[in-house]
């Protein structure tokens, strides 16, 4: 018999810091969709330090999300081993037990995920892709906005510089004004051309009935994802447009999801087509991971919500049918950070040449937004 091998030993690499900061930045315009206004948008941004490397994370979030980071994720991550991305994901969990899964304290972890992700490809020098594994060389993207508050004209400006420049599906807001919503997909339809995919987006907004009305006369004008028609909350509600709507028209929901659990009820509920999933909420790519393991357990294709500077890889890496291209966070992004992507042929391509999510925080000419 050969004799065993002896187990291979590495160096720990401790991580020696953690730093978090606030920005917030305001809109271009006033924005609203179908239950919400807002004139800014602040970005939680975590730095995380080891063996003379760096690694940047952040989430969309409120200011308190920074102080929950500093004052209770901080001491649960710095000292643990950098390589060791778990298991500073489950003490972290274990940290927030009390304060509440959902909302600010899964936004706090994901920060922090992102960061400690980053950071261990940096130590290893190879893109996030390329440690997760690449399903994909590129992800769809599909261009966002179309807020409540637009006029018609710039509506069908940004929706039609999307598709122009490219991009083969776009998604819109509705529900603010229920009167205008079919107009305004139709003015939508118009700007984009027939080839163009069209996506609605009601947050929400919607009446059940309401709903299944809207789906039957936004199909006549080739609409083919309504996302949130009812609350995401209402399983019962999604099952019922999935099943009584229109055939070819996706039934979409999931960015609000911050736990797998989350993701596994709407599953077994049959209330969506696609699942989403937003790595900036579900406690970060660790939590998107398991997202998108859920999506496949059920045969359901995963999207991912937002930030597209946070899901190129992951989204890569998972084979998700398609990336959201959100108006506001391309914009921040292009403004905060080299290295920010963008489309070629209606397409993200991760930057292999550049270690992790291949950015690098413009500082500097972040200061001024600072909170």
């Amino acid at each position: 018999m050969r004799p065993r091998r002896a187990a291979m030993k590495r160096d720990v690499v401790p991580i020696e810091r953690i730093d978090v900061s606030a920005y917030t930045i305001p809109t271009d315009a006033p924005e609203s969709d179908g239950t919400l206004a807002w004139s800014s948008t602040t970005m939680v941004l975590v730095s995380a330090t080891a063996g003379n490397r760096t690694g940047i994370g952040y989430s969309y979030a409120n200011r308190a999300t920074a102080v929950l980071v500093h004052d209770t994720l901080v001491n649960e991550v710095q000292g643990r081993d950098a390589l060791d991305v778990a298991g500073a994901w489950t003490a972290m969990i274990a940290s927030i037990r009390n304060l509440g899964r959902p909302g600010i304290s899964s936004m706090a972890v994901a920060a922090v995920d992102n960061a400690l992700w980053d950071l261990k490809c940096k130590l290893l020098d190879v893109p996030l892709v390329a440690l997760l594994g690449a399903g994909r060389a590129s992800i769809p993207v599909y261009g966002s906005g179309g807020f409540t508050s637009y006029t018609l004209e710039r509506l069908q400006k940004q929706l039609g510089d999307w598709a122009r420049d490219g991009i083969r599906m776009v998604k819109m807001k509705i529900g603010r004004e229920s009167d205008a919503d079919i107009a305004r997909v139709r003015a939508a339809r118009e700007a984009i051309g027939p080839k163009t995919a069209l996506f609605v987006d009601a947050n929400g907004a919607y009446s059940r009935k309401q709903a299944l009305g809207f789906a039957q006369a936004f199909v006549e004008l080739g609409v083919t994802w309504f996302e949130e028609p009812v609350p995401s909350d209402d399983l019962e509600g999604l099952r019922l447009i999935r099943d009584q709507g229109p055939p070819w028209m996706d039934i979409t929901a999931g960015e609000y999801g911050y736990d797998v659990v989350y993701f596994r009820r709407m599953c077994e509920a049959g209330a969506v087509d696609v699942l989403q999933a937003d790595a900036t909420r579900c406690a970060g790519v660790t939590g998107f991971l398991r997202a998108a393991d859920v999506a496949m357990s059920f045969h359901l294709p995963l999207s991912s919500h937002c930030a597209p500077s946070i899901h190129a890889h992951p989204c890569c890496a998972v084979g998700a049918r398609h990336l959201e291209w959100f108006h506001d966070h391309v914009r921040i992004e292009h403004m905060l950070f080299d290295g920010a992507l963008d489309p070629v042929d209606g397409a993200l391509h991760p930057a292999l040449d550049r270690p992790g999510f291949g950015l690098t925080f413009k500082r500097a000419d972040a200061e001024r937004y600072a909170v």
